[in-house]
């Protein structure tokens, strides 16, 4: 008797299921051409992804290759289309550094503006900003007033910022340049007084420190 009602169940289970499958089966069907669609399409973005990164590689080893072999304008060029040319974000961020840098030995007020250029990116992460906020400083620490580093670099001197170091030594030798010895020995003592600063900091502001002392300045 059992046997007949497991029998009547898997009937009227077939029937609903039969029912069911007219009702939505184009949309069933429709859903797992999708599907496919979609897996095939991310697929192929993938490739896509992979084949530009490739290239984009290639083009940036070809510019380094240049500058090895001291063709630093060839380099710097190469750099600049490369990243005008739409490479990977991360490729085309890579090559507008390194152009910079290209720039620094020949033509140092065109790359502090390159880094200019990089460092009010919104595009870009704080660390690379203030990376490029850093290098511009480096090439202008010897021309411009210790009022301007001060706006460009403050902010970077917090305990929060990743070159909060290089930014604290650069205002204290552009305070010593203004003979601003107040300044110079607030910016020392940040220094000093972090035992995360590198060591080869540390010993060349206790140097400026020293030499500020031995002049008598006050």
């Amino acid at each position: 008797m059992a046997d007949i009602f497991h029998e009547v169940d898997e009937e009227v289970r077939r029937e609903r299921l039969q029912k069911l499958w007219e009702r939505y089966s184009i949309h069933i069907i429709v859903l797992a051409v999708l599907i496919v669609a979609g897996i095939g399409g991310w697929r192929g973005y993938e490739w896509w992804l992979n084949k530009q990164a490739a290239a984009a590689g290639a083009k940036f080893e070809a510019a380094i290759t240049l500058s090895d072999a001291g063709k630093h304008a060839e380099a710097e060029a190469a750099l600049t289309k490369l990243a005008a040319d739409g490479a990977p974000s991360g490729y085309r961020t890579l090559a507008r550094f390194r152009a910079a840098a290209e720039l620094v030995s020949v033509k140092p007020a065109e790359a502090a503006k390159a880094y200019d250029a990089l460092a009010s990116d919104s595009s870009l992460s704080t660390t690379l900003q203030d990376l490029a906020t850093v290098r511009a400083a480096q090439l202008r620490v010897d021309t411009m007033s210790f009022t301007d580093m001060q706006l460009k670099l403050a902010p970077l001197t917090a305990d929060d910022r990743a070159f909060r170091h290089t930014a604290r030594e650069l205002l204290a030798l552009s305070a010593w340049r203004a003979h601003d010895y107040t300044a110079a020995r607030k910016y020392i003592g940040m220094i000093t007084g972090d035992l995360s600063a590198p060591p080869l900091m540390r010993v060349r502001a206790e140097t400026l420190a020293a030499l500020i002392a031995a002049q008598g300045k006050s």
